[in-house]
């Protein structure tokens, strides 16, 4: 019966484990700023922006003598001009809930979701 008991109690304390890291997970995803989102080039962060407090319009990124061009239209985000060989970026579309980036790696581009995490020097990692 002993044997039986401690089955139990490690059964419940796996699931009391696997609990707390399901809430802090799902803590962590929430904290997330879902409308702000960067533009980067080369590695470097060019613009931060909240989608939900920008106005239409466009914002023109180069890179080596090529260029994309970046539309922000009724609170959302897309590239609809890049010269670039294969126009992935274009074919991304816009940038949804479910996406979280749209990159263009010949003119090494990347528009992607900030999370708060991300301020205080965390990623979704750590």
């Amino acid at each position: 019966m002993n044997k039986k008991k401690a089955q139990t109690a490690l059964m419940i304390a796996a699931a009391a484990i696997f609990a707390a890291a399901a809430a802090v997970s799902v803590y962590q995803l929430r904290r997330t700023k879902p409308n702000t989102v960067k533009i980067i080039s080369d590695g470097k962060v060019l613009y931060t922006l909240d989608l939900s407090r920008e106005s239409d319009r466009e914002i023109i990124v180069e890179y080596e003598g090529r260029r994309n061009v970046i539309v922000i239209e009724n609170h959302d985000i897309y590239v609809r001009e890049a010269d670039c060989p294969d126009h992935t970026c274009i074919k991304m579309g816009k940038l949804s809930q479910s996406s979280t980036q749209i990159v263009c790696l010949p003119n090494k581009l990347m528009i992607r979701r900030a999370y708060s995490s991300e301020e205080s020097g965390t990623d979704g990692t750590a």
